[in-house]
């Protein structure tokens, strides 16, 4: 089992995801229930190998305080009526506790994957959260459906499919990030973004929270509000021994990251673009051995976080305290002893509320 935290501005809002192990669906209401009791503030799912509102859903019914979170829900494959109907249905189980993170994909698993015909992800997106709203707006306050956007019209709502209203219509949006292109799309439409987990502090700061509040701008939105929630890589363990193992795993992530071309404005940020490339050409020749050797230690510190279990909370506290509201953080738990040792970290992050610059007050770097 993984256990992570989303830690906001001043608490530890948690999650609950597996990246490495499939997320046992059966465990769900237990892990949620014990996130609870721990102090955590919130859980997070992603859309990997299980259907994220339905997980969302179990961990919303075990518990009474804790926020839920997709993070992300991919949403091109669903159409925005029923991603709508799937956030009103958590938001009302959840009591309000729900923030809706969505993400694009990438153009080989939307054609490849889902079957879908690609269109530019950005306009795409933008159409996407718009309708969104426009069917919310619809159920709480009866307007009228009639949205017409580039990719969806929607004109029908017949009352046997109308919910109608909760008590917490206000449902967050959060949008997945790392161009500024879909930076300004966040600005522009969404509450949030969640930068990718290769968006280095420096990267988030100069480029996309200055992007974000371009696209607030130009759509006449209020920035101060905005949320960056990141997962970052960390490799963390109990004992150094124990950390070699975790470090060889994160440097094999942080090289299949730098193969991806969606993801390439982060390293060319910081001047690796070239490694970026010839990354590319050996996953595409599947030379995938020969990938994680070519990270050093730089590169690898660069975008990993890497500490033993007491000390990894004041790592991520240093390195992404001032720039972002919230960040996930994991560490497997097994036994009692796990248990206690996650304890260490969460206090860590807790007690350095005075070290955080509230993104609400301050103005993104440029340049």
């Amino acid at each position: 089992m993984h256990i992570e935290t989303l830690l906001p501005l001043g608490k530890v809002d948690p999650g609950l995801r597996a990246p490495e192990v499939p997320l046992d669906i059966t465990r769900v209401f237990d892990e949620a229930r014990m996130l609870e009791q721990l102090g955590y503030d919130g859980i997070a799912i992603e859309e990997c190998k299980e259907d994220p509102y339905i997980v969302g859903a179990l961990a919303a019914q075990a518990t009474t305080r804790l926020k839920i979170a997709t993070a992300v829900a991919i949403a091109f494959p669903r159409s925005p009526t029923s991603t709508a109907m799937s956030a009103w249905t958590l938001q009302r189980l959840s009591t309000g506790r729900f923030t809706l993170g969505l993400g694009t994909q990438v153009r080989a698993h939307i054609e490849r994957r889902y079957g879908m015909t690609w269109s530019p992800a950005g306009p795409w997106i933008r159409d996407y959260v718009n309708a969104v709203r426009a069917v919310w707006d619809c159920w709480q306050n009866g307007t009228k459906l009639a949205f017409s956007g580039t990719h969806y019209r929607l004109d029908l709502m017949v009352p046997l499919f109308d919910p109608g209203p909760i008590s917490h219509p206000a449902i967050p949006i959060h949008l997945a990030a790392v161009n500024p292109i879909m930076c300004r799309v966040a600005g522009e439409c969404a509450d949030g973004m969640r930068p990718h987990p290769v968006c280095t502090a420096d990267y988030i700061a100069q480029v996309m929270l200055p992007a974000a509040h371009e696209g607030a701008a130009r759509a006449g939105r209020d920035p101060s509000g905005f949320a960056v929630a990141i997962k970052p890589l960390i490799a963390t363990a109990a004992t150094e021994e124990m950390l070699e193992k975790r470090i060889r795993d994160v440097r094999a992530r942080v090289a299949f990251y730098c193969s991806t071309p969606a993801y390439r404005a982060a390293f060319a940020f910081h001047g690796l673009g070239d490694l970026a490339r010839y990354m590319s050409v050996l996953s595409r020749e599947q030379r995938w051995e020969e990938m994680p050797g070519l990270i050093d230690d730089a590169v690898l510190h660069l975008y990993a976080t890497v500490g033993l279990y007491d000390e990894i909370g004041r790592k991520l506290h240093e390195r992404y305290g001032h720039i972002v509201t919230h960040a996930e953080f994991s560490i497997p738990v097994a036994d009692d002893g796990d248990r206690d040792r996650l304890a260490g970290p969460i206090r860590d992050l807790k007690s350095g509320e005075g070290a955080f610059v509230d993104l609400r007050q301050r103005q993104p770097t440029s340049g």
